[in-house]
């Protein structure tokens, strides 16, 4: 098995990171974090009490959490991270997943960007001074920034002015482009050879993050523009450029990055595992590539995950408009919650007033029986608490008198249908 950790493991990156590596069989994957953030929730092992990067005694706790977990390979998952590791890799003791130094550094500033691409024609006009601009808007965005923080369209002279007074940073005024804006999702393999160039439109940004995105065909300019800096630039697995059209038309550069976005996850979709085939570039291995051409979009939006700190060992369950939706669907949330028990060892108890033969139904609905320990029919005047025996359960049923009388009489925990994201448990 292979041992990567993923830091840190909280951010958009290293969640998309954990996706996309959590089902590998021979790779297991910890998430680093230097505080509690959502990572607690998703990933099956995580390692607490890393410094931040900045820290003096950084690299010191990092090369002792490597040798006590044996970790094999470290995935940067926040641009800073990178480029701190990239140039620091010689002093710690597992590999970086990354691209050279030189890249690194390019692509995580806009002015070297720029000023390295500048002998082409998709690098958008930029302004050296105010005095040179002699038209309104402009944009103007950090030189080294992410999350589209400080990034900003301004519309008068008055309005720079004031931007420049309030950021001290080196700054980038660019041509303002007022077309759709895209994402470049692309993977270079060990021979340096581009393998995949799959664009993306960035319909929805929010803090800098395409949370709606579809893939569109690749056209010739897109074509020319990653083969230009694959062939300029040393990448080594997956990286991502962003362009945007500009009053006429054309693609101009945005921004180049030589890590994994959050939303690659749409190729990952595709069939297309950036992140794992970036670990087989640092393994050695020659990987080929299957790309699957159906239409494919994502939406992405907050996400709520729980935490139950209560201990149980039965589940007692109904199975009319709780385990059957009144719609005559099968509750496929609760259902990957019943599979999740099974593999924890939990007992599952279905207790029903059911009218018609019980057994009949769910064989109708493909629900194994053996899925149960045991099944139990209720007449229609007695009450369920009668029949829950093990004192360490908890009951879920879409009635409130049934979940009431089981709570005031047993005092167990007791769910609703619409209280069952609370028992899923996602770390896989």
């Amino acid at each position: 098995m292979i041992n990567v950790l993923v830091f840190p493991a909280g951010s958009e990156i290293g969640l998309e990171i954990n996706n996309a590596l959590k089902y590998s069989k021979i790779i297991n994957v910890y998430g680093g974090s230097s505080v509690n953030d959502h990572a607690d929730y998703v990933y099956s092992r995580m390692i607490h009490g890393i410094p931040y990067y900045s820290d003096n005694n950084f690299i010191s706790i990092l090369n002792s959490i490597i040798d006590q977990y044996h970790i094999n390979f470290i995935y940067p998952a926040l641009d800073t991270v990178q480029l701190f590791l990239t140039e620091h890799a010689e002093e710690v003791h597992a590999t970086i997943i990354t691209s050279d130094s030189n890249t690194i550094q390019i692509c995580r500033s806009k002015a070297k960007t720029y000023k390295f691409f500048s002998n082409y024609s998709f690098v958008p006009f930029l302004y050296s001074t105010i005095s040179e601009i002699d038209k309104y808007p402009v944009f103007v965005k950090p030189s080294i920034g992410c999350s589209a923080i400080g990034a900003i369209r301004i519309d008068t002279k008055a309005d720079l002015d004031l931007y420049l007074s309030e950021n001290k940073d080196e700054i980038v005024i660019a041509e303002y482009l007022p077309g759709e804006e895209y994402t470049i999702d692309c993977f270079t393999d060990r021979n340096q050879k581009l393998q995949i160039i799959k664009p993306r439109i960035r319909s929805r940004v929010k803090c800098g993050i395409s949370v709606h995105s579809k893939e569109i065909p690749l056209d010739s300019q897109i074509e020319y523009i990653a083969e230009t800096i694959n062939s300029n630039l040393h990448f080594n697995g997956a990286w991502f450029f962003q362009i945007k059209k500009d009053i006429l038309g054309n693609y101009k550069l945005m921004e180049i990055s030589a890590r994994i976005p959050g939303t690659m996850g749409l190729s990952r979709n595709c069939g297309v595992n950036f992140p794992l085939l970036t670990l087989y570039n640092f393994m050695g291995v020659d990987v080929s590539l299957l790309d699957n051409k159906y239409d494919i979009e994502v939406d992405r939006a907050f996400i709520s995950r729980y935490s139950l700190f209560i201990e149980y060992t039965s589940i007692y369950l109904d199975l009319d408009d709780t385990l059957i939706l009144p719609s005559g669907k099968i509750n496929t949330l609760l259902m990957m919650y019943l599979y999740q028990s099974v593999n924890e060892g939990k007992k599952i108890i279905l207790l029903s007033k059911h009218i018609h033969d019980i057994y009949h139904t769910l064989r109708k609905y493909k629900i194994s029986l053996e899925l149960f320990d045991e099944i139990i029919s209720v007449s229609k005047s007695a009450n369920k608490s009668e029949y829950i025996t093990d004192k360490k359960a908890i009951f879920i049923d879409d009635s409130f008198a049934e979940r009431r009388d089981v709570a005031n009489k047993l005092y167990i925990p007791v769910f609703d249908v619409d209280m069952i994201e609370a028992l899923i448990d996602w770390r896989v």
